[in-house]
């Protein structure tokens, strides 16, 4: 069930996105139904959730792992924002959005890859996932996502080395 997702006053939606990691420091990195788009699992916070709620919410939907699964390492400490080229601006909905801002989640996989389902919704996101170099995402990236990207993945990368 969506409910309606915050779009702050300047226009960018409220969202947290999931940087999966395994125990070798490589990240989940998955493709986007009928695209060759590959990004990290994202989604938009609702009215009624903490951005905690919303991430693993959001986990569940897009991977299908549970809470049990995973261990939370962290977050950034504050929202990271993209705008969205014009060409990808919704002119036609209200409140208008012009980009995210996200908080980022840095998780460690804790079951095994079979728990991982990427059709656990009735809408799925991804056809197909993989583990990636920590970095390789942040290049590949769509491109207005790169500088997000490269900020979180700077930002989150010492909770690896601590673990």
């Amino acid at each position: 069930m969506m409910g309606s997702n915050m779009i702050d006053d300047d226009g960018y939606r409220e969202n947290v996105g999931i940087i999966l990691s395994n125990v070798q420091g490589q990240v989940f990195w998955a493709r986007r139904i009928g695209q060759d788009a590959w990004q990290f699992p994202q989604g938009g916070i609702d009215t009624s959730e903490s951005p905690e709620q919303a991430m693993y919410r959001e986990l569940k939907e897009e991977t299908g792992l549970n809470p049990d699964d995973v261990d939370v390492l962290g977050c950034t400490r504050e929202w990271l924002r993209y705008r969205l080229p014009k060409r990808y601006v919704r002119k036609n909905k209200t409140p208008l959005c012009i980009g995210q801002k996200q908080i980022w989640y840095m998780l460690r996989m804790l079951g095994n890859e079979e728990s991982v389902d990427l059709a656990n919704s009735p809408k799925p996101e991804f056809d197909h996932w993989r583990w990636v170099d920590y970095w390789e995402p942040s290049k590949k990236v769509i491109f207005f996502k790169r500088k997000v990207y490269k900020r979180a993945l700077a930002e989150l990368e010492p909770l690896l080395i601590d673990v």
